[in-house]
């Protein structure tokens, strides 16, 4: 009996060395976490988003990012491909392939893709594709800037006059050496360091400038429709800002007439950002919020002790589909929500003039509703 309780108590001492002392690769800070709204007053519970109908990617999975151009659906997906496929999912063909994981594009003036990938190359960073299918070239225009490498290149929109804009979501875990972009998140959420950035590439000068710093995760991108406002999603700190193009070293630490909250503590953590019909512009909550990740604002130690949980075990909350529209006051025009987490990690949505293509981080399939099925007005409510 004496030597089963020495067993024991020594397997319960390696056990709270182990959660107590093992190595992790974050170093978790305090911050402060606004109380959570619940699904209320605009994000009020529904089941609008529960009748999805999905189109096969043929193999493929995460249809993270989408774009509509041409006649074509574009989507990055997570075997390194951008695939191209007609509305109804027909002459499905491989448009670029990086070899990282592609996430927010676009597309330039002379209709080259511009591409946010964080795991092409040694640490990604923002490419340039010509061409479509085995002939598709693509080259690097920046990994950099002032020598820093930009380790998680995530969201971007090309303007008009040729900038670039996107973010790089976390100066601290590279979706490359984290071994996947979500696994980066969930560090540098569960950290919050506030390490992400909005930066603006000049392909004339070919300069990379930091227009805002500080940014729990910087994410979702998009342009406001006179092109000089940004749209930037804050993932890990649940709101949305609204941000000068011109704006130099602005800091989230000090919001300033040039960067400021447009949409604060939302129900969720906002992903992508995409402009949609008549003025609106859609957001996806890939997550709800989780009462751990909050509670433990105060508590940096509890939070760097569950990262040595078995994997299974972290804090990550459960699925729950939700995309929104709002214009740019930041009002919220529309709200789709299928509680049970059918389509996992809604990250936004590509809108046509009578379809909602719903982008997933994880998704095997690409999500779609009828626009007027699902209730979005043709045109948005009068200003």
């Amino acid at each position: 009996m004496r030597k089963l309780l020495a067993a024991i108590t020594m397997v319960i001492a390696a056990l709270a060395a182990y959660l107590l002392l093992w190595p992790v690769p974050v170093e978790p800070v305090v911050w402060a976490a606004p109380p959570a709204p619940g699904y209320s007053g605009p994000h009020a519970v529904n089941q609008r988003l529960a009748a999805l109908q999905t189109i096969d990617l043929g193999g493929g999975k995460g249809p993270e990012h989408i774009v509509w151009r041409d006649g074509w659906l574009y989507a990055a997906v997570a075997s390194g491909a951008i695939v191209r496929m007609r509305p109804d999912g027909s002459d499905k063909q491989v448009a670029v392939q990086t070899g990282g994981r592609p996430l927010g594009f676009d597309f330039d003036a002379s209709g080259a893709m511009v591409i946010a990938d964080p795991m092409a190359g040694p640490h990604g960073g923002l490419l340039r594709a010509t061409g479509v299918g085995p002939d598709a070239k693509v080259e690097v225009l920046t990994d950099q800037v002032g020598g820093d490498p930009i380790r998680y290149a995530d969201g971007v929109v090309v303007a008009k006059s040729g900038t670039i804009y996107f973010t790089d979501a976390s100066r601290r875990f590279g979706a490359k050496a984290a071994g996947g972009t979500f696994n980066a998140s969930v560090l540098d959420i569960i950290e919050h360091q506030s390490t992400g950035r909005v930066l603006a590439y000049d392909p004339a000068t070919r300069t990379t400038r930091v227009l805002l710093s500080d940014l729990c995760f910087a994410n979702g991108i998009a342009l406001s429709a006179d092109e000089q406002h940004l749209f930037v999603a804050e993932t890990g700190e649940y709101r949305i800002w609204k941000l000068a193009v011109g704006a130099e070293n602005e800091s989230a630490k000090q919001p300033s007439a040039a960067a400021r909250v447009l949409l604060a503590n939302l129900p969720g953590y906002p992903d992508n950002l995409m402009r949609g019909e008549n003025g609106r512009l859609w957001a996806g909550l890939a997550k709800p919020r989780g009462a751990f990740i909050d509670d433990s604002a105060g508590k940096p130690w509890l939070r760097k002790l569950a990262l040595r949980l078995p994997k299974p075990l972290w804090p990550v909350p459960p699925a729950y589909g939700h995309v929104f529209a709002f214009d740019e006051s930041g009002r919220v025009l529309a709200d789709l929500q299928d509680p049970s987490g059918a389509y996992p990690e809604t990250t936004s949505v590509t809108e046509t003039a009578d379809r909602l293509y719903v982008q997933s981080l994880h998704a095997k399939t690409l999500g779609w509703l009828d626009r007027k099925a699902a209730g979005v007005e043709a045109a948005a409510p009068a200003q």
